[in-house]
């Protein structure tokens, strides 16, 4: 039986060293409003097959699997001790899925995969496990770090409208674009902030993130025939392990070669820049929440976050390469959390409780094959309206960062080369560009005078 919280104090856990067990239902309780957002956003989660099946070549049945282990070890954050529902890495996914597309369809695209997750999962376990990882990010320049946000905003975006066939959004574009229109008008937009503090029913569908513009998308798509209608199924998801292993992982692929590592670092090193952002997001995120509610003390550890996060990645690696890579953060699940725990410890006894019962929820969803079949058809505008939500918000936490004039341009020709040609080239172009014009104009000084306002 649970013992209650003291004022103050933090909830119960086990120790463990760096990491705090808590299990469900033991050290937290149950909560029914988070439980229900994770089984109808499991849409989010099951985006990700696109991006599977269009790296790895697999089918939809091997690509749902993949996602409902990757949605299992979400668990492993709230239970060792990070208050934060974690997520993908996901404004690199068109860099990754770029640098994939460099290798041949089939064994060879499966060891670069496994090789660039492998080197991730070492990244996150060494600077999580040494504490350097605040120190390491603070040595890449302000511009190349901006650059390179920048550049996986506008990959990110470019992916879907790319006048071609290639897009994500070909024969769905009417979808896509409304879709798109009440995702930021609902998640950005500065009337809509107006308009649900004077509603309580906007005030509930500003929660719900993505899901507005989703099902508008999904219905729209449906009366227009840029989708074709849903098939339900009834039953449980089938789940083809056997499959997956043979055919995608280590032990049926055999080991990647040591030129796959290679290759995969300057990729490696951008993607960390990219998600080093959800760090910091995810520790404001937990200290505002921490700051209201008095009652409970929440400590956020990127260290610890760093661990987990490579854990994560080392177990994919092995069992199923996760094109999407496994990040510290999904943004709209935590701050959907943090905004009820803020309500009071009526509303949520602790955060942890709305953590967990959030990613369970959607775990089980993701085994409930007649929600998987409904969301089915929508899936690839999911993740279009995914890739245009991240690319907006990059680009405008990029243009955040850059002060000068100097910054600014640096970061714009870093974004473009590394949107548009590789993360290799654009690391450095990011690294001359700031020793052309960071070192000559000591940009870095407070001294430098700001860019011009148009």
């Amino acid at each position: 039986m649970r013992k209650p919280r003291e004022y103050g104090a933090e909830q119960a856990y086990l120790p463990l060293g760096l990491f705090k067990l808590r299990l469900p239902f033991v050290h937290y309780r149950w909560e029914w409003p988070e439980a229900a957002q994770g089984v109808i956003l499991v849409a989010v989660a099951l985006s990700a097959t696109s991006a599977h099946m269009e790296a790895l070549g697999c089918t939809f049945q091997i690509a749902v699997t993949m996602v409902v282990l990757n949605g299992l070890l979400y668990i492993l954050h709230p239970t060792f001790g990070d208050p934060v529902f974690p997520g993908w890495i996901t404004p690199a996914i068109p860099l990754v899925l770029a640098y994939l597309s460099g290798f041949e369809s089939g064994v060879d695209r499966i060891h670069a995969t496994i090789a660039l997750q492998m080197l991730m999962a070492v990244l996150f376990l060494v600077l999580g496990v040494t504490g350097l990882a605040q120190r390491v990010i603070h040595i890449v320049p302000i511009s190349m770090r901006a650059g390179i946000l920048m550049g996986a905003g506008i990959a990110a975006t470019y992916s879907v409208i790319r006048p071609d066939e290639g897009a994500r959004m070909y024969g769905m574009e009417t979808s896509v674009i409304v879709g798109a229109v009440l995702c930021f008008l609902i998640m950005y937009s500065a009337r809509y902030n107006v308009w649900r503090k004077k509603s309580k029913i906007m005030e509930f569908i500003s929660k719900l993130g993505m899901l507005p513009g989703l099902f508008g998308a999904l219905i729209l798509g449906t009366l227009l025939g840029e989708l074709p209608a849903p098939v339900i199924e009834w039953g449980i998801t089938p789940l083809h392990f056997r499959e997956l292993l043979a055919n995608y992982t280590v032990f049926g692929m055999g080991f990647p070669a040591v030129d796959y590592f290679i290759k995969g670092l300057p990729l490696m090193v951008t993607c960390y820049i990219i998600a080093f952002g959800d760090f910091v997001l995810a520790e404001t995120v937990v200290k505002e929440a921490d700051e209201v509610r008095q009652d409970e003390y929440v400590e956020f550890n990127p260290s610890r976050s760093n661990v987990i996060s490579g854990i994560r990645n080392l177990i994919l690696s092995l069992f199923a390469p996760y094109a999407p890579l496994s990040g510290p953060l999904w943004a709209g699940g935590t701050i959907a959390v943090a905004e009820r725990y803020k309500h009071g410890r009526e509303a949520m006894d602790s955060i942890y409780g709305g953590v967990g019962s959030y990613i369970l929820a959607m775990a089980v969803a993701g085994l409930i094959l007649p929600i998987v079949s409904l969301l089915k058809p929508a899936l690839p505008i999911a993740m279009s309206l995914t890739m245009l939500v991240q690319g907006f918000a990059c680009c405008y936490i990029a243009m955040n960062m850059v002060k000068t004039r100097e910054q600014q341009g640096a970061a714009a020709i870093t974004a473009i080369v590394v949107a548009f040609q590789s993360a290799a080239i654009g690391l450095a172009v990011g690294i001359a560009m700031h020793l052309i014009l960071g070192v000559l104009v000591l940009e870095e000084h407070e001294h430098v005078e700001p860019a011009e306002e148009s």
